[in-house]
């Protein structure tokens, strides 16, 4: 990366494709930044020698595919409580429209090897029943997206459960920060008015 490219302002997010290339990024970084980071600090001198294993290599696939329609869920929420004071009555019909645009990024990928077909067509369907229930509650400081999550985030670290007992509450603030950051860079790139015509568009 040049010099030039550290200041580069990131492009704005307009158009129902740049929305799911964010969701999609965001939610691929919320999950897999949190399972190699505390892999590489829960393994210390011996990270490297963890990472080479073919078997940790599988668990740490494993966990990163079981990981991401969480992260999915979270950005998901955290977009749309964004927008929601802009969508007047159409409030239902954008997070439709939103849920099916979430869907489709979950559907980009091929059902990953290290999962079993029926636990990867499961796992679509929890995430459908989770972005369903965005819409029957008010909307929650970003901080707060991530709580229902948590826990199950934390089962999923491939890390054997003995080692990681005490180790929930980083996590679960890891998981409340990043949620922020992803608000935050949401916020700053969004073009609101031009998302919630096109999720409207997508509706009808």
């Amino acid at each position: 990366m040049g010099l030039w490219e550290i200041f580069r302002r990131r492009p704005p997010v307009r158009e129902l494709g740049d929305l799911a290339d964010f969701i999609d990024a965001q939610a691929a970084f919320l999950t897999q930044k949190g399972i190699f980071e505390y892999s590489r600090a829960r393994a210390g001198h011996y990270a490297k020698v963890l990472f080479a294993e073919i078997g940790f290599q599988h668990a740490v696939e494993q966990a990163r595919w079981r990981a991401f329609p969480i992260g999915l869920a979270i950005v998901a929420e955290i977009v749309e409580g964004i927008l929601r004071s802009h969508v007047g009555d159409d409030r239902r019909a954008v997070l439709d429209s939103l849920s099916a645009l979430v869907l489709s990024i979950f559907d980009r990928y091929p059902f990953p090897a290290q999962l079993a077909r029926d636990e990867w067509l499961e796992a679509r369907r929890e995430l459908a029943r989770r972005l369903d229930l965005i819409g029957i509650h008010a909307v929650k400081f970003a901080k707060d997206v991530p709580e229902p999550f948590a826990e199950s985030y934390f089962a999923l670290m491939p890390i054997h459960e003995k080692l990681r007992q005490h180790d929930y509450q980083s996590i679960r603030n890891y998981m409340r920060v990043t949620a922020c950051n992803i608000h935050a860079e949401f916020e700053r790139r969004a073009d609101i008015g031009a998302l919630v015509e096109g999720l409207r568009s997508s509706a009808r």
